[in-house]
C-alpha cells in the first residue's frame, strides 16, 4: 500500500464519521450483528485458515478465537444500550444547582493491528469494542497468517459496512504508511521493539494507544498441590495455547528444589497423555508459526547452558515446523533462554530453596502479562497477590482470564498499556466526556470581581463544604478552617 493509498482509506472513514452515522446505536447493533453472523456461518472456512497458517488444532481454533469473537459479540449487543447511556454525576456545593453526567462518545477512526498467533480474535475483539463505541475501524492483521489475513478480507467485505470498517493486507512498508496516517486511536498487540515503533509513530500526532505486549510470564508451583490437576492446567495454558506462542502462555515455572524432580516426573506423564509419546506426530500440536520462529527457537534449545538441562522433549521436525513439548530443569538464570520472552514450546524451570523466594526472581525481569501460582497456602496467595505487579494473575490455573469478560485484558509496564475485553472495550475507544448543566435561576456574586476577604472566606467554606463557615460567612463571621 502506498502512502496516498493509506491516506486515501482514512479520508473515506473520516468522511463515513462526519455523517454521524457510526454513532447511531442502529448502525452499531448492525455491524455487531454482521460479524456474529459472519463467524457463525464461516466456522469451517475460519478453523481451515487457521489449521493453514498455525497447524492449529480445531479445539484451539474453537476456544481461543471463534468462541471469543461471539461471545465478546453476544455480550456487546446485550450490553450496548447500557454501555451507551450517559452516566450521571454527584454535583458538589461549587456548582449548586446543577446536574451531570458522563457521555461516552467515540474517538473517530481507529486503527488495529493484531498478532499471528491468534490472527482472528485478535482482530475482531476489539473492533467489538471499537464499533461498540461508534468508531470506524482499519484493520490489519499479520502478514505472516496469510490465510486468515485473506480471509478477514473476503469476511468483512462480504458482511460489513466497508465505508467504515476496513481490512488492510501487507507487511512492513503497508504497516509503515498506515502509521505515517493521523489516527483517533490506535490498538497494538504484538512485541515490544514494534511497539515502541507504534508508540513513536502516534506520539507525532499525540494519538492514545493501548499496547498489548507479552512478557516472561511465572508460574510459581508450591508443595502440597494436586500437583496432577496443576500439571494439567499448566500443560493446557502452555502447550495447549498455540504450542506456547500465546503473550500469556506460561514462560516458565519457579519451584522448589526439594519438590523439582515431583513436578518434572508429573509433567511428562501428562503430557504424553495428551500428545502421545511421538508428539511431533499429534495432531493437537500446532505448529511454529515460521521457519524464522524455528530457527529462533532452536538457538535457544541449543545453547549449551540450555541443552545439558533438557530433562522432557527437545525433538524437532523443522520441514513440519514442529518441536515436542520441552522441559529444562534447573537452567541457570543468566542463559539465554532466560533473558527474553520465549514465545514457544519450551519450558525451563527454576529451582529454589524456598518458595517466597520466588518473588526476587519474578520482580527482578519487566512486568509480565499475567503471573501464575498454584498453592493451597492463603498467606502465600495473599503476598503474591500483593508483590507481583502483573497485567493480570491467575491462582491455581493459567490463561483463563483472557476468556472472561468481566475482567480486564492488558498489560503493566513493559508488557503493555491500556486494556480491553468486554465493558473495558467499549470504554478502551470511548472518550469520557463530563457535560455539566446549569441554569440562570441562581447566581452567586461572590464567584466575580473585585475579590474581597468576604469572597474569599465564602469559597474557602464552599471548597470544604463547611456549611456552618459559608452561612457565618454572610454574617461576617470569622470560622477557624
Amino acid at each position: 500500500m502506498a502512502l496516498g493509498a493509506a491516506e486515501a482509506a482514512v479520508e473515506e472513514l473520516r468522511a463515513t464519521v462526519a455523517t454521524g452515522k457510526t454513532k447511531t446505536f442502529e448502525w452499531r447493533v448492525s455491524q455487531l450483528k454482521a460479524i456474529l453472523k459472519m463467524v457463525t456461518h464461516h466456522e469451517k472456512e475460519i478453523m481451515e485458515a487457521l489449521r493453514s497458517d498455525l497447524g492449529k488444532p480445531c479445539f484451539e481454533a474453537v476456544v481461543h478465537e471463534i468462541s471469543v469473537v461471539s461471545s465478546s459479540c453476544k455480550t456487546a449487543l446485550k450490553e450496548l444500550h447500557r454501555w451507551m447511556k450517559p452516566q450521571k454525576v454527584k454535583t458538589s456545593l461549587i456548582t449548586f444547582p446543577s446536574s451531570a453526567k458522563v457521555v461516552s462518545e467515540p474517538f473517530g477512526v481507529v486503527l488495529i493491528i493484531s498478532a499471528w498467533n491468534f490472527p482472528f480474535s485478535l482482530s475482531l475483539d476489539p473492533a467489538i469494542g471499537a464499533i461498540a463505541a461508534g468508531n470506524a475501524v482499519v484493520l490489519k492483521p499479520s502478514e505472516s497468517v496469510p490465510a486468515t489475513s485473506s480471509l478477514l478480507l473476503k469476511l468483512v467485505g462480504k458482511f460489513m459496512d466497508t465505508c467504515a470498517v476496513k481490512v488492510i493486507e501487507g507487511g512492513v512498508p503497508q504497516t509503515t504508511a498506515l502509521l505515517d496516517q493521523k489516527w483517533d486511536k490506535i490498538l497494538y498487540t504484538g512485541g515490544g521493539v514494534v511497539g515502541r515503533v507504534v508508540l513513536a509513530a502516534a506520539a507525532k500526532h499525540l494519538t492514545p494507544v493501548v499496547l498489548e505486549l507479552g512478557g516472561k510470564c511465572p508460574v510459581v508451583v508450591d508443595s502440597k498441590i494436586n500437583l496432577k490437576v496443576a500439571a494439567k492446567r499448566i500443560i493446557q495454558g502452555k502447550w495447549g495455547c498455540n504450542s506456547g506462542q500465546a503473550c500469556i502462555s506460561p514462560d516458565y515455572v519457579i519451584t522448589t528444589q526439594e519438590f523439582s524432580s515431583e513436578l518434572v516426573r508429573v509433567l511428562s506423564a501428562e503430557l504424553e497423555k495428551c500428545f502421545g509419546k511421538d508428539p511431533l506426530q499429534s495432531n493437537d500440536l500446532s505448529s511454529i508459526v515460521n521457519p524464522r520462529h524455528f530457527n529462533r527457537l532452536e538457538k535457544l534449545l541449543d545453547d549449551e547452558k540450555v541443552s545439558s538441562k533438557i530433562v522432557h522433549g527437545g525433538q524437532r521436525d523443522k520441514t513440519n515446523l514442529k518441536i515436542a513439548p520441552t522441559i529444562m530443569l534447573d537452567v541457570q538464570k543468566d542463559s539465554v533462554i532466560m533473558d527474553d520472552e520465549i514465545f514457544g514450546p519450551l519450558l525451563p524451570i527454576l529451582t529454589v530453596n524456598k518458595i517466597e523466594e520466588c518473588f526476587s526472581l519474578i520482580t527482578s525481569k519487566e512486568k509480565p502479562l499475567a503471573a501464575y501460582l498454584f498453592t493451597n497456602d492463603k498467606k502465600l496467595k495473599k503476598e503474591f497477590v500483593r508483590s507481583v505487579s502483573a497485567g493480570g494473575i491467575i491462582i491455581n490455573d493459567t490463561i483463563l482470564h483472557y476468556l472472561e469478560p468481566g475482567l480486564p485484558f492488558g498489560g503493566v509496564g513493559g508488557s503493555g498499556m491500556g486494556a480491553y475485553h468486554g465493558k473495558y472495550s467499549f470504554d478502551a475507544f470511548s472518550h469520557k466526556k463530563p457535560v455539566l448543566s446549569r441554569g440562570f435561576a441562581v447566581d452567586v456574586t461572590a464567584r466575580y470581581p473585585p475579590y474581597t476577604p468576604w469572597k474569599v472566606r465564602f469559597f474557602k467554606a464552599v471548597l470544604h463544604g463547611n456549611i456552618p463557615a459559608i452561612l457565618g460567612s454572610f454574617c461576617g463571621e470569622a470560622y477557624d478552617d
